[in-house]
């Protein structure tokens, strides 16, 4: 049955116009952008087979390939390429958000920007978040990519990078595409060392977080895990990788 013949009161857009879109399933929000399902199924039934398709996680469906989406049944390349524009504009909005406020007051954007951009990644990236003297964001900077399982980082190349932007702070990042969140032993020595060596260019490391599926991403600070050992070591050498 088409969504037409509904009754009004379970169409989707008219539930959204009536009780807001917090009101609807993952599914019904979706269905809403793809206007129409195909012979024998609704958009909303669409919108569940899309959803599927990725495991139920919509990290994963914003992160696949216009190649993935488009492979779905009923999707097509025009409705693949619709979406991937519309999780793009996602991420700019956030990401202008995050330069005009603080980031230290807007931890749930910070949050939700990197699951956006790291979560559905099928290799390690490690990356900073540059800010200024009043923590807003300079440049999101991804900085290494490794493998399915871990990443070389040089703190060299990061205190590099800091001076390049004259930032003032960081907030680091890195995805665990296995999907657990626990930062490992090497996490916490490689984010001990950066700590340590950002200090001696004043740059004040603020948080590291790891990203891992629907979870909301782990942070040092809030760990508890940002604690200073010491001078640096190894600045010039990659330390051992991240996973």
């Amino acid at each position: 049955m088409a969504i037409s013949d509904w009754p009004a009161g379970e169409r989707p857009r008219e539930r959204l116009m009536a009780h807001g879109p917090e009101a609807l399933s993952d599914a019904e929000l979706l269905a809403i952008y793809l206007r129409v399902g195909v012979r024998g199924k609704s958009a909303v039934d669409l919108a569940r087979d899309l959803i599927s398709r990725f495991d139920g996680r919509l990290d994963r469906l914003a992160g696949a390939t216009l190649k993935e989406l488009a492979g779905v049944s009923g999707i097509g390349l025009a409705k693949a390429a619709q979406l991937k524009a519309s999780f793009e504009l996602a991420r700019r909005a956030l990401k202008e958000e995050m330069t005009q406020c603080d980031m230290l007051s807007s931890p749930a954007r910070v949050r939700d920007w990197l699951r956006l951009h790291l979560a559905a990644r099928p290799q390690e990236v490690f990356m900073a978040l540059w800010l200024d003297a009043q923590n807003r964001l300079l440049k999101a900077e991804e900085l290494f990519v490794g493998t399915l399982t871990q990443t070389a980082v040089y703190p060299r190349e990061v205190v590099k990078a800091a001076l390049n932007q004259n930032a003032a702070a960081v907030i680091l990042a890195h995805n665990h595409p296995s999907g657990l969140a626990e930062p490992s032993a090497a996490d916490e020595l490689l984010t001990s060392n950066l700590k340590d060596a950002l200090s001696m260019i004043d740059v004040q490391l603020l948080d590291h977080f790891i990203v891992a599926g629907n979870a909301p991403p782990l942070s040092f600070a809030e760990r508890g895990l940002l604690q200073n050992n010491g001078k640096p070591k190894n600045i010039g050498k990659p330390l051992e990788s991240i996973g």
